[in-house]
């Protein structure tokens, strides 16, 4: 028979990225007392990779757990860049309810959305958390009423269209009931949380469930699962047999070695859990995300939705550059390979594959930033390689039509600039849906646009808004393929021959366009340093020395002016290339080249 256990909450925390989630979370664990009143901590101390530190973004799911009033509170911080949100379907179902963070400015936006409709079809209790109310521009009771309009739309029941709101504001650590009441610390929101959240409810006497949601990857003790407890409980030295709901044949026995239950930022050692604790379980190797630990007596598994699929591929390959080898510690295919396959570990939503020739692998995920990731941790992890451009996955319908995924791109932009982006965006085959104003100034375009027409907008996005726009993307469908694009207008300056560069060459090669090097800097034949504004390739003499003659030095290029390089960071590189060009990721530098390094055999492949 079903029990309530309730000294345990389960609560995610979902909003659309930069709404402010990981600093709440900051908040609730400092005002828990998990750190010690003169400890020092960084500021969104759950966001523990580099990455997730230097871009403000947070990639991988967090599970932490404080205690207010004797009842301890599992919180997964979940990440709202659309790219992850793989992450955000699985935890969902660790979890008996959700705060939902919105912008008091901004409102909902469209990850908002993606992750309300994730946790209204599990039918989550659902706390509505308007934060950033000390920004001067916030406009919390529009925000509300934008709010119920959205779970109106998403077909919410009566009992979530009821739910609580609370005013916050995570950068002060101060939550309230109303609008107008005196701030005084984040009481507010633990009470809310204790009152609306469900309490984790199982069958202690059954077999025992735990469904594993999260994958976590550590050295020493290798994979860690991470789930609920549905039903029975778990503990150490126990045997039990790993099922699986999308694959019935899957069936394992295994000893449970370790158990760990999370608290604050640490993982303790347990001896046993009961139903409703988040557990993490190490020791066995082969575990998956959809695995579900069951005892042998009755091995039930439990359901979970499929992954979404992956929407967009580049090849990875072994870099054959003139300077290979030369800044990297790990070169090789199998490297590469061994790398790869190791992320497939803890990243559910990337798919790996081996091709036809042994030094390049297909990886695909869930959009560029997903990938750019990726290859930003490897290549600060020692690794050096070569990635092609990104192309989306196509599929084909039952009558054999082209499908393409198509993505819903929310524009907000001051209206000066609205025109332009939707010239930009209509020639990259995408369709205006709504257009309206949001605040003085700002109007909010909604387009439907296939994937492909989106690869290396964000730069020229940023630039014919001078920095004021915000773009937000997220998949729809597959819908009928669109038509060729053209994506880039400009053609590649290329080195000729291998050298270092010298202001005279470059002070000739900057007349034809801009380039992305300085004076200085290794080149070979084949790789691109620059832009050609008028369209076509054109090869230069980077290295070239002046010559002396009877009536002056060669020392005399001192007065030669160089326009500073464009520095490109490795999205841009990755956006700007084309079919035939690749990007070179090393430890120390990114270089763009072309596919083909020999001219001749170039012009042959081109003619071809």
């Amino acid at each position: 028979m079903n029990k309530k256990r309730e000294d345990i909450r389960n609560v995610a925390i979902i909003a659309h990225v930069d709404h402010g989630k990981t600093t709440l979370v900051d908040q609730l664990l400092r005002q828990s007392g998990v750190f010690r009143s003169n400890q020092v901590v960084q500021e969104r101390v759950m966001d523990s990779n580099d990455i997730e530190r230097e871009r403000g973004i947070t990639i991988l799911s967090k599970n932490t757990a404080v205690y207010y009033k004797d009842t301890k509170i599992n919180i997964v911080d979940t990440p709202g860049h659309a790219d992850f949100g793989g992450e955000v379907e699985r935890v969902l179902k660790m979890v008996d309810g959700v705060i939902l963070v919105v912008d008091a400015f901004e409102g909902p936006m469209p990850q908002t959305r993606f992750v309300l409709q994730k946790a209204l079809a599990l039918d989550l209790a659902v706390i509505v958390c308007i934060n950033k109310i000390d920004r001067p521009e916030a406009r919390p009771e529009e925000v509300i009423d934008e709010v119920l309009e959205l779970l109106i739309d998403l077909d919410a029941s009566d009992e979530q269209l009821d739910c609580p709101f609370v005013f916050a504001s995570a950068k002060d650590g101060v939550a309230m009931y109303n609008i107008g009441d005196e701030p005084k610390d984040m009481k507010p929101l633990f009470e809310t949380i204790l009152k609306h959240i469900p309490a984790p409810e199982g069958d202690p006497d059954k077999g025992l469930q735990v469904l594993i949601s999260t994958i976590d990857y550590n050295e020493y003790v290798g994979r860690i699962g991470i789930g609920k407890v549905s039903n029975g409980s778990i503990r150490v030295n126990q045997d039990a047999v790993i099922v699986n709901h999308h694959d019935p044949d899957k069936f394992r026995k295994v000893r449970i070695s370790k158990l760990y239950e999370f608290e604050g930022l640490n993982k303790v050692d347990v001896e046993e859990a009961r139903i409703g604790s988040i557990v993490a379980i190490s020791g066995i190797d082969d575990l998956h995300i959809g695995d579900t630990v069951c005892s042998p007596e009755d091995p039930q598994s439990i359901p979970f939705q499929k992954i979404t699929e992956p929407t967009i591929s580049m090849n990875f390959m072994v870099n054959d550059s003139p300077l290979a080898g030369t800044e990297g510690k790990y070169v090789t295919s199998r490297h590469l390979r061994d790398r790869l396959y190791r992320e497939l570990n803890t990243d559910v939503s990337l798919r790996v594959e081996d091709t036809d020739n042994t030094d390049c692998f297909k990886v695909s995920g869930r959009g560029e930033l997903h990938l750019s990731v990726l290859i930003e941790n490897m290549r600060r992890e020692g690794y050096e390689f070569a990635v092609s451009k990104a192309e989306v996955i196509y599929k084909t319908d039952d009558n054999g039509k082209l499908l393409e995924p198509m993505e819903l791109a929310y524009v907000d932009v001051p209206e000066e600039f609205s025109g332009v982006v939707i010239e930009k965006l209509s020639f990259r085959k995408g369709e205006l849906q709504t257009m309206s104003r949001v605040n003085d100034g700002n109007s909010r375009l909604v387009f439907s646009i296939p994937s492909r027409g989106l690869i290396g907008y964000r730069d020229e996005f940023m630039t014919d808004t001078k920095g004021n726009g915000i773009i937000n993307t997220i998949f729809d469908k597959y819908g009928p393929y669109k038509g060729d694009i053209a994506y880039r207008k400009t053609g590649s300056l290329i080195a000729f021959e291998a050298g270092e560069s010298i202001t005279y060459g470059l002070f000739n090669a900057q007349m034809r366009g801009p380039l992305f090097i300085g004076p200085g800097v290794k080149v070979y034949q084949g790789m691109v340093v620059g832009e050609n504004p008028k369209g076509g390739d054109i090869e230069l003499n980077v290295c070239k020395k002046k010559q002396m003659t009877n009536t002056r030095s060669a020392g005399s290029d001192d007065a030669l002016k160089l326009v500073p390089p464009k520095q490109m960071s490795l999205e841009q590189a990755l956006d700007f290339i084309e079919n035939d060009e690749l990007v070179e990721v090393t430890p120390k530098s990114f270089r763009i080249r072309k596919k083909i390094l020999d001219p001749k055999q170039r012009m042959r492949a081109n003619k071809r």
